[in-house]
């Protein structure tokens, strides 16, 4: 287990440089990430590189036992390429262009951007090829799905629907053009989304198709890159940065040709007061191992309290450096970088703290970083070992562009309604692997899969397929509703998935923010909130029914017997209390081991090696808490990670 850390040495005075590569080394760092927002340091003037600096402050660390990741600067032009290029900036839904600002402002698509970062990262990359302190390079910094709105990016996404349609009439079809007389007679006509409309005022197949475009777009330039590292570096891992932005890439294929994942991770430093808040990153990182379904990096790692382009944040509370840090190991990274070493004095980021603050003196957070560093050190055993998870949750990407094209009801969320599910798996101790839904499910023995919205044939003939040979799968509102471009099918919910649910759904309601009571089939009572599919079963039993509105007494969940499998079928945004007794239901029938009697916001996660299992044991609360596992009675102060071994 590696502890690094973020630094920035062109922003410090060279007498800073000995002095922090020395604190590193007696502190425990391992690994530090440079040089991504370096590029006018790199090449001060057009043609003109200067890479004795970096180099200097990389022997530093060699020398110190400390290794580097280069991070490529093509996130960050220097300004003397803007003033020559003008219109390589992008351009914004209203066909402005954006003000050239702090970063990210690059139209991706430009030809002239592409050759100067081509120059830029092969001068980089030879002039570090067989450096043995470069332990790994990171392609530019936190990659999105951009929306450029710029003509080569308009040529292009026409070019990507050419290539997938082939006609412009095959296009129409699709689209369902005919609405609005919004049929296209030539390609030409065909434009991205401009304007300044809401999303669902837009063709919603239109949409579903740009947000495509625009993930596949980014995924090709982080490809490119990665392309130029490996002729001059062969054998260096190389990866990218993501974080979960606004317009996301598909995170399945953006790492399916790089090495390793990278993630920025940044838990909250105020807890919400709301029980039924979903706060931990647990979902967050299971979702970064389940990319590649191997172990990952987390590139940027919380160090003090955010504050840049809003206001100041809590600053973390004691156990939260340590803590957060190790529920990250105890979900499958293998290192950790803290962003950052220091706290910025100049620049937009001066109030998005480090770990030494602006006073320069080591402070309580930099102690508890210190005492992280032994740890994860005596954690090295853990190198290589494995999540074994029985239970994955689906995640499309289709889904999460469609949910935001067209909202479905106030307070409705597509990665909300995931990350549910997942909490109520957290607080029964299981192991889950947030998987892409064009994975193959065998292995696993209970399959959920959320808000099946977007359906495609594929996917919902692999989770049939899952089911009859006698997995569980636990299905929710939203599902079959879309079929693969974003179109209504006509069809009774939910669609393809009815025969496996083993009910349909007679009507729905939105309810939004509302509450409507549910009772169980054992009395129990629950609440349920967003979204009611007031359900008829064609065979399914009923675990919980509507106890209010005009459907009091209908189906809410349900269950059905499906050849040899299970399926759960929830019609409602249920209660914390819902999903963990489904999910208690679920894993009893799979067989699955789980730890009914955690308190709140107390996790278990296991890892494996060859002769132990580790138990990973997280209060990701600011109480003191007291759980028993295996007969083994642990008291954990806020926000502390306790591990226990067995045997296998």
């Amino acid at each position: 287990m590696r502890i690094g850390v973020d630094y920035y040495p062109e922003h410090w005075d060279k007498s800073l440089w000995e002095q922090d590569a020395d604190l590193m080394a007696k502190t425990g760092v391992r690994l530090v990430r440079m040089a991504e927002f370096a590029w006018s340091r790199m090449e001060p003037k057009d043609g003109v590189f200067d890479f004795g600096w970096l180099d200097e402050v990389i022997r530093l660390f060699a020398d110190r036992g400390i290794s580097v990741v280069l991070g490529t600067p093509t996130a960050c032009p220097p300004l003397w390429f803007y003033e020559k290029y003008p219109d390589a900036v992008m351009v914004d839904r209203d066909g402005q262009r954006i003000r050239t600002g702090i970063r990210g402002h690059r139209c991706i698509n430009h030809p002239e951007f592409r050759r100067y970062a081509r120059r830029i990262v092969e001068h980089m990359a030879r002039h570090y090829a067989g450096n043995k302190a470069v332990a790994a390079w990171q392609i530019d910094n936190e990659l999105e799905a951009y929306h450029c709105f710029c003509d080569r990016c308009a040529d292009s996404f026409r070019g990507w629907l050419k290539e997938k349609y082939s006609t412009v009439e095959a296009l129409n079809r699709a689209y369902g053009n005919v609405v609005w007389s919004g049929e296209y007679s030539s390609w030409n006509q065909v434009q991205p989304p401009f304007g300044h409309y809401p999303d669902a005022w837009m063709n919603p197949a239109l949409m579903l198709d740009y947000n495509r475009f625009a993930s596949e777009n980014v995924i090709r330039f982080s490809s490119w890159q990665a392309s130029l590292i490996r002729r001059q570096c062969p054998g260096v891992p190389v990866t990218t940065n993501t974080w979960f932005c606004e317009h996301m890439p598909d995170f399945y294929q953006e790492f399916k040709d790089l090495d390793f994942v990278a993630y920025d991770n940044y838990p909250p430093t105020r807890l919400p007061e709301d029980p039924e808040a979903c706060v931990s990153h647990a979902f967050h990182l299971d979702l970064m191992r389940g990319v590649k379904r191997a172990p990952f990096w987390i590139m940027e790692q919380l160090s003090g309290g955010p504050g840049c382009w809003m206001p100041m944040c809590r600053m973390p509370s004691p156990g939260m450096i340590r803590g957060y840090a190790l529920q990250a190991f105890a979900h499958g990274a293998d290192t950790v970088l803290f962003f950052r070493w220091r706290t910025a004095s100049i620049g937009a980021e001066m109030h998005w703290h480090g770990l030494l603050d602006h006073s320069n003196v080591p402070g309580r957070r930099f102690t508890e970083f210190a005492n992280l560093c032994t740890t994860a050190k005596s954690l090295a055993f853990l190198q290589g070992s494995e999540i074994k998870a029985s239970v994955a949750i689906l995640f499309s990407f289709d889904n999460e562009y469609a949910f935001k094209i067209q909202p479905q009801t106030e307070g409705y969320y597509y990665f909300e309604q995931l990350q549910r599910v997942h909490r109520a798996c957290m607080e029964l101790g299981l192991n889950v692997d947030v998987v892409s839904e064009k994975e193959d499910f065998s292995g696993y023995r209970v399959v959920i899969a959320p808000e099946m919205y977007v359906t495609d044939p594929a996917v919902s003939g692999r989770l049939h397929t899952f089911a009859r040979q006698g997995g569980t799968v636990i299905l929710t509102a939203r599902s079959g509703v879309k079929d693969i471009h974003n179109n209504a099918v006509m069809s009774p919910l939910p669609g393809v998935y009815r025969d496996m649910a083993g009910a349909s759904v007679a009507e729905y309601n939105p309810i939004g923010r509302d509450q409507i009571p549910l009772i169980g089939a054992d009395g129990q009572a629950y609440r349920g909130t967003q979204w009611c599919d007031i359900l008829e079963p064609e065979g399914a039993e009923t675990l919980v029914r509507y106890d209010g509105d005009y459907y009091r007494g209908s189906a809410a969940v349900t269950r059905n017997r499906f050849d040899r499998g299970l399926v759960y079928y929830i019609g409602t945004v249920g209660d914390e209390a819902l999903y963990r007794r489904i999910l208690m239901d679920a894993a009893g029938d799979a067989g699955l081991e789980v730890y009914p009697d955690l308190p709140p916001l107390v996790e278990v996660t296991t890892r494996t090696t060859a002769d132990k299992v580790c138990c990973f044991v997280f209060n990701h609360s600011p109480e003191p808490r007291s759980v028993t596992i295996r007969g083994e009675t642990l008291s954990l102060e806020p926000f502390e990670m306790k591990i226990i071994t067995r045997n296998p």
